[in-house]
């Protein structure tokens, strides 16, 4: 059974593709598959569970797409062109198919364990990718290739250990980042006490109360991070700026991060 965070976040990636419908329905079937569903949520068993970190599972991969969606929209109300767009190799709308993709599955890797999940994540992803693309473009070899493989180019690169080049990867690695709220380490927070490696990350989640994304005020993009305490910087600082400097959208984004009540540090 889905949660009703996860239900609320499938309602709010919905509303924001409602001008794509070829993403749409893309999305419903992916939402459906009772495979992605159970790898995802295996994925966050052993993330949570086995290993101590953080939420890695369907939850956390439906709001990476809703805030990629969300910063790719903000982009494209600014005149800025995907990197298929740019090539004139593809439209928006298949930029915004191979994004979605990625984004929800881009931590299956998590399934096998932390060490190269990206690479794992491609492996464990491709025959998805592979069966979701010959449904809904199975006369068109061209949107099949082209967005496979902005996909994969997105999956193994969202850690940011690993040199990408489209601007639609680009977006995934800073919408990942972005989803650190305390939320996404309550249930570590209350499964475990015993000192793990990923501690600093579930402490540092934890003291997150609020990421939003919206139209910036010097450039299209602006990222707000609300903490309740400084240990949140952890996580601004080692997590989401690490991403956003090795991001190709980096020059799209402003990044503000601070305790409530006081002064926003401004990094970009």
């Amino acid at each position: 059974m889905k949660s009703v965070k996860e239900i609320a976040t499938e309602s709010k990636i919905l509303e924001r593709l409602k001008d794509f419908p070829m993403c749409t329905e893309i999305v419903k079937y992916l939402f459906a598959d009772e495979e992605l569903q159970e790898m995802q949520e295996y994925a966050n068993n052993v993330s949570i569970k086995r290993l101590g970190y953080n939420d890695h599972g369907p939850v956390h991969m439906k709001q990476v797409a809703s805030n990629s969606i969300k910063m790719l929209n903000i982009l494209h109300e600014a005149g800025i062109k995907t990197s298929l767009e740019e090539e004139e190799i593809g439209s928006f709308e298949d930029s915004m198919c191979g994004v979605v993709i990625a984004c929800l599955m881009h931590d299956l890797g998590m399934m096998i364990g932390r060490q190269g999940h990206e690479e794992m994540s491609v492996r464990l992803a491709l025959p998805l990718i592979d069966r979701t693309l010959i449904k809904f473009f199975p006369d068109d070899i061209h949107k099949r290739v082209v967005i496979k493989s902005l996909a994969l180019e997105s999956i193994i690169g969202h850690m940011s250990t690993r040199k990408i080049h489209s601007l639609e990867a680009g977006i995934i690695l800073i919408a990942d980042g972005c989803d650190m709220t305390k939320g996404r380490a309550r249930i570590p927070m209350a499964l475990n006490s015993t000192p793990k490696a990923g501690d600093i990350h579930k402490y540092s989640a934890s003291a997150i109360t609020r990421v939003k994304i919206y139209h910036g005020e010097n450039k299209p993009i602006k990222v707000d991070v609300e903490m309740a305490t400084e240990v949140g910087f952890f996580q601004v600082e080692e997590v989401l700026l690490t991403k956003v400097e090795a991001s190709t959208a980096k020059q799209f984004v402003e990044l503000y991060a601070g305790v409530t009540g006081e002064e926003r540090k401004r990094y970009l």
